[in-house]
């Protein structure tokens, strides 16, 4: 279901009120049965601006805007002197969340439309179609990732390297680009397959989360989990963001909303941990053994724990013996967690495509289940 919006909101007749049926009824009701986009053409306010946040995922092109009430109700009820650009257009919007994607003009919306929606299947009554296979979707190593992922944990690298090398085509498709880059939220074919990625971005806050990051995938494992797309964690992380600031924008409600998040979906998932995963952001990363993953991978080496030893040691004023120890701990994590069934198994960053693949197919293809509708029991916060 896709929703163009231009308009100013209800006619102001009093009419629609009553025992009318109203659209927003008719799209919550569609929530999680068929893929719902809403595109922000034009200036929308009031009732249609309402339609782009209850969608599954909206866009908006340099000419919308979206608000509440416009400027002239603004004015009248505020007194505040406004533009409809710096009311609620893309910089605005974007900025907020309300507003996934931006195009530059309405036949690129229509075209990034088109392009979100080939990934999904036309409800939750089907399985996401495979592409054709072609050479793009054949195994084929990683030695790539040796160069782009460095061993060192203080040392930071762009996420989407890997995504390119890792999934068929480098045209993976990035889902809210601009709002919590800690985290990249995107959708992909591995195989062939349509699959859902979240992965940390160490280029961003060092990989931490903070509560934009956690809402915006808390979102897009729900939409990707609704309609059976496979979801591919790449946790590189050292925790969710401390600090005042983070607090006060509530990370811990954030993080918790996304952990259940992911959690409760009943789609595939796939996890592997690059180099480090601490604590809570370990856990809403899909990291926590035993929560239902079809296949969770480290590459040997790989960090967790709490929190780094480092910062463990100076928290706790270890003697030097202790941190020593921890620091041997923390090295050896990724070994001692594989003996204990934490992980399936430890890679080289050479073999996580063809890993990541064959447990994919392995997932797709032992599918005994005819799709439906997910139902949610577990009430996010």
């Amino acid at each position: 279901m896709v929703m163009l919006l231009e308009g100013a909101g209800f006619r102001p007749s009093g009419e629609h009120y009553g025992r009318s049926p109203t659209d927003l009824l008719v799209q919550a009701r569609c929530s999680g049965k068929v893929p719902t986009v809403a595109a922000v053409l034009g200036p929308s306010a009031g009732h249609g601006a309402l339609v782009a946040p209850v969608c599954d995922w909206t866009i908006m092109s340099r000419q919308g805007a979206i608000f509440t009430a416009g400027p002239p109700v603004v004015k009248e009820s505020t007194g505040e002197n406004i533009s409809k650009e710096d009311l609620g257009g893309p910089g605005v919007a974007l900025a907020s969340g309300v507003i996934h994607n931006v195009a530059e003009d309405d036949e690129t919306v229509i075209d990034d439309i088109r392009r979100y929606l080939s990934y999904f299947p036309p409800s939750a009554w089907s399985y996401p179609a495979s592409l054709p296979a072609d050479e793009h979707a054949e195994p084929r190593t990683t030695s790539e990732l040796t160069d782009i992922v460095p061993r060192g944990n203080r040392r930071v690298y762009n996420m989407r390297d890997v995504l390119d090398v890792v999934f068929d085509r480098t045209d993976w498709f990035e889902v809210q680009p601009k709002f919590g880059p800690a985290i990249i939220c995107a959708l992909a074919h591995l195989g062939g397959h349509p699959v859902g990625v979240v992965a940390n971005q160490p280029m961003v806050l060092a990989g931490s989360i903070d509560a934009a990051a956690a809402d915006k995938a808390a979102h897009f494992i729900t939409v990707a989990d609704s309609y059976h797309l496979p979801i591919v964690f790449l946790a590189d992380n050292p925790g969710m963001l401390p600090g005042s600031r983070s607090e006060q924008t509530g990370v811990l409600r954030s993080g918790a909303r996304m952990f259940a998040a992911q959690t409760a979906a009943t789609t595939l998932k796939l996890h592997v941990t690059l180099r480090k995963a601490y604590g809570f952001g370990s856990m809403v990363m899909s990291l926590l053994g035993f929560d239902n993953q079809g296949a969770t991978f480290a590459y040997p080496g790989a960090t967790m724990g709490a929190m780094s030893a480092a910062a463990l040691s100076r928290a706790s004023h270890a003697a030097e013996d202790v941190e020593a120890k921890l620091q041997r701990m923390e090295v050896d994590a990724s070994f001692r967690s594989a003996g204990h069934l934490g992980f399936d198994e430890l890679i080289h960053p050479e073999e996580t495509r063809n890993a990541l693949l064959h447990a994919l197919q392995r997932g797709i293809y032992s599918r005994q289940v005819a799709p439906e509708p997910v139902s949610r029991t577990l009430i996010t916060p």
